[in-house]
């Protein structure tokens, strides 16, 4: 009997997830007895609000919370999210023809090439980017054109670096600020200018959003859908994750273009039946809360990170930039380790530094090529295990 190879072929363009190769290593320190500080996955470390939990646990026991939702969200939470977003940057869009609520952002970033895209076709990405905007090529048959972002051009693509004969083929870009990994942030200038020669080449423009609310020193990061006419040619992804501690409820959206808006939502009309009602019911007084002031913005709790664990890493001799937004803090490799050959990259001080000091974080490397050379750090623990982790890190690198 001929034995046949049960694993689709596209699953090797997907490469290795680097949190599961992480995740590895971390067994590994704990089993060497180290207490990890888990510096690696950007998963918030404290729960939602009160009242959002109250809102969810209330939802869950009624009898009729478990018939199917639909893909096309709740009535209610479309509603409420359109005027968040309304509170929140101005905007105005449709609740049932330019939204659509998501299993989380990265849900909808994971399919969208399906829906909007023939195999063959380009997208131009970013490098650094998050892994599911390759995965999400990938499965679709779709070429990824990589947009260096450099350091030099703060993280900002080169538009005109471009080719025109990319652009002519391109179906759609991907932008996303603040950004994952590199905790890079874009002003309305820059929108405007992605969105006119988006449209002079007939290119969407996919913008992942998921770090609006997590800004620091009194900046506020704007929305591409502000841009005037940016609905005929952008679509918005938005996530209750990061901002709301509600990373485990996967619940988010989508905000833009109808007919991208719709082509997505045709799709996953036939791949799934939407988000559980008590968790988009959960969704709304999170946003109600929000427009009402009742919450602390998460970006006071992870400026204060920030400043802690960048404040206790100096210390110890490492200078990384001061980033203006996200939980991340996207770090260039010290040029001062004590055993940093030539050979050592960003995944090999990432393991290294895990097993003898017990630190995890993500190697630049897993974002893209033009990573190597940066570690991502998440500033997802309390301010004194982040001052434990740089003072760790701060023996590590000295080689105590």
């Amino acid at each position: 009997m001929t034995k046949k190879i049960w694993r689709a072929d596209r699953l090797s363009r997907l490469g290795s997830s680097i949190f599961a190769e992480v995740a590895e290593w971390k067994k590994e320190a704990r089993a060497l007895g180290h207490d990890v500080i888990d510096l690696s996955i950007g998963s918030p470390d404290l729960p939602p609000s009160e009242p959002v939990r109250q809102a969810l646990s209330e939802a869950v026991l009624r009898e009729d919370a478990y018939a199917y939702p639909s893909s096309k969200g709740s009535a209610a939470f479309m509603k409420q999210a359109a005027e968040w977003l309304s509170f929140r940057f101005g905007i105005v869009v449709d609740p049932e023809s330019e939204m659509l609520p998501l299993m989380g952002s990265q849900d909808g970033l994971g399919h969208l090439a399906l829906s909007l895209c023939n195999p063959g076709d380009i997208a131009l990405v970013p490098d650094p980017g998050y892994p599911v905007y390759a995965a999400g090529l990938a499965l679709a048959g779709v070429e990824p054109y990589p947009m260096p972002l450099r350091e030099e051009n703060g993280f900002l693509p080169d538009f005109e670096a471009i080719p025109d004969d990319v652009w002519r083929k391109a179906k759609f870009m991907l932008l996303n600020y603040p950004s994952n990994p590199v905790s890079a942030v874009a002003d309305l200038a820059f929108f405007t200018k992605a969105v006119t020669i988006a449209k002079q080449h007939g290119v969407l423009v996919v913008h992942d959003l998921a770090y609006s609310e997590m800004a620091f020193d009194g900046y506020r990061p704007p929305s591409i859908l502000q841009v005037e006419g940016a609905k005929e040619a952008a679509v918005e992804f938005h996530s209750l994750s990061k901002s709301f501690n509600m990373a485990g409820c996967r619940i988010g959206f989508l905000a833009g273009s109808r007919e991208a808006v719709g082509a997505l939502r045709e799709l996953k009309a036939n791949i799934d039946y939407g988000v559980f009602l008590p968790v988009q019911e959960a969704a709304i007084t999170a946003l109600r809360q929000d427009m009402a002031g009742m919450t602390e913005s998460a970006g006071v709790l992870y400026e204060k990170r920030r400043d802690a664990f960048l404040k206790a890493l100096g210390e110890e001799g490492w200078q990384a930039a001061k980033p203006k937004a996200t939980m991340f803090v996207w770090a260039q490799l010290p040029t001062m380790c004590w055993s940093l050959p030539v050979t050592w990259d960003s995944r090999r001080i990432s393991r290294e530094m895990l097993s003898r000091a017990g630190v995890a974080v993500i190697p630049g490397d897993a974002f893209g090529t033009e990573g190597e050379g940066y570690v991502r750090i998440a500033l997802v623990e309390s301010e004194e295990r982040l001052i434990e982790a740089a003072r760790r890190i701060g023996r590590f690198i000295r080689g105590e």
